[in-house]
């Protein structure tokens, strides 16, 4: 039941905050406050849900480190689509036309706030972590991974390979960092600085969905595996390469640091609490 409840509570604070998004969309000054707004909240009732389930200290949504792990996550997530972007532009794939919509930009930062949050704490938070203690690691990571991608094929121009590529880059790379921090910061912080370069910054489709224009007047055009097509480009061959190479970082530096949960240990009901730091 501990799942079920921190999943409702989780959905719950992802719902009743898109719907507040979706009311002050034509703002982006409240839409960046209220996304700030659903992300502190999200944060919140996921350490108010956990503690009251399992009865412990929620280390992995632990304040104490939260901001300095949060900045070298959306710093790597925007160097690494920066770095997609570079590929696509030497290609001729992606050209900037000028200056987009700073208020846009904005209003696109509170979005990716909102958005970043809630499903890293669904996701990651109470999915992996869940079927991770009945599972292992290894397990977890596939299934929720796909999971994940296959959750992406309800966005509009979504496509089966977008799906696939979500589920190998976000599901694998996102999961990678939290099993190798252990805390929710780090992947957090790479899935907004990720999604707010692609939409926010670089102006391109992020998961399918048609953003509004942020810093940069930009369009893509070339091949879909290079720049993603319509589905954007988390569908480019650069993504999947950039995604899977910071994966196998993270899990490398996970199992240095003893945090990969075989199947023997995962019937511990907190596999969380028990592992090294």
């Amino acid at each position: 039941m501990r799942l079920v409840w921190q999943l409702v509570a989780v959905v719950a604070v992802s719902f009743l905050g898109g719907q507040a998004l979706v009311a002050v969309e034509d703002d982006p000054w409240l839409t960046f406050a209220v996304g700030l707004a659903t992300a502190v909240v999200g944060v919140v009732v996921y350490r108010w849900v956990v503690r009251l389930t399992e009865h412990r200290a929620v280390v992995e949504a632990a304040l104490r480190g939260a901001a300095p792990a949060l900045v070298r996550g959306t710093l790597l997530g925007l160097g690494l689509f920066a770095l997609v972007i570079v590929n696509l532009a030497l290609l001729g794939s992606y050209t900037v036309h000028g200056l987009g919509s700073p208020s846009s930009a904005l209003g696109l930062l509170g979005f990716m706030a909102a958005a970043a949050v809630t499903e890293e704490l669904l996701w990651r938070g109470v999915l992996f972590r869940v079927v991770e203690g009945w599972t292992g690691t290894w397990v977890a990571l596939a299934a929720t991974g796909l999971l994940f991608g296959l959750a992406h094929l309800l966005n509009p121009h979504a496509t089966l390979w977008g799906a696939i590529a979500i589920a190998i880059e976000a599901g694998g790379m996102l999961t990678a960092a939290y099993v190798a921090t252990r805390r929710l910061w780090v992947p957090i912080g790479l899935h907004l600085g990720w999604n707010v370069a692609g939409s926010a910054i670089f102006s391109t489709e992020v998961s399918g969905n048609d953003t509004p224009q942020g810093l940069l007047d930009a369009t893509t055009s070339g091949h879909v595996l290079v720049t993603g097509g319509t589905f954007g480009p988390e569908g480019s061959l650069y993504s999947v390469v950039f995604c899977v190479v910071t994966a196998a970082v993270f899990l490398v530096v996970a199992h240095r640091r003893g945090r990969i949960v075989p199947l023997r240990r995962a019937a511990r009901t907190d596999v969380t609490a028990t592992l090294p730091r």
